[in-house]
């Protein structure tokens, strides 16, 4: 697979993988799909702001039921928070086609996005997962993360109450120094 930067042509894929785990899973707390519309406006936001956005695409179809060039999956990292004091921490975002999971394209894309925050200034990721997702809370600490904590039963989807389970990994040099200069 080859993963690279997003681009605005890539929004189609990026909102139908989206929508499938909105209407189908828990990791999205959404429960409309957003429109390809409001992707593009999601895909700027983080793209505009010098924050890495990731997809995924097949090389030369080496999985079932993968084409050459079709998307796999994507990841972002966006500030945690909007207050200028989170600005060297960041959440990712990893979702992955719903018919590919497990074959190990989350894992390249979230490698992948821990580099590129890094290299963007970020010196802490932290995970966010819905639903409090076996499958999501294994990638992430497959890769080092660690567990930061869990909110019970703290959003509402498909007839059941979710845990939200919280998970960090420190990047680069993480909080052994100060930054270059503090935010303003």
């Amino acid at each position: 697979m080859r993963i690279q930067p997003a681009k605005s042509a890539d929004v189609p894929e990026i909102a139908a993988i989206y929508a499938h785990h909105v209407q189908h899973g828990t990791a999205s707390y959404e429960i409309a799909a957003p429109t390809e519309a409001e992707m593009v406006v999601r895909l700027a936001r983080v793209l505009d702001a010098g924050w890495p956005w990731l997809v995924a695409r097949g090389d030369k179809g080496e999985r079932e039921g993968e084409r050459e060039g079709e998307m796999l999956g994507y990841a972002y990292a966006s500030q945690f928070r909007d207050r200028a004091a989170y600005r060297f921490a960041c959440e990712n975002s990893v979702y992955v086609r719903s018919d590919l999971r497990g074959a190990g394209i989350g894992t390249a894309l979230l490698a992948a996005l821990l580099d590129a925050a890094r290299l963007v200034g970020f010196r802490q990721m932290i995970a966010v997962i819905g639903g409090a997702e076996p499958a999501s809370v294994a990638l992430h600490a497959g890769l080092g993360f660690a567990h930061a904590g869990t909110l019970r039963a703290i959003g509402r989807k498909h007839g059941r109450w979710l845990d939200t389970v919280y998970m960090q990994i420190a990047l680069g040099d993480g909080a052994a120094g100060a930054p270059a200069e503090e935010p303003q």
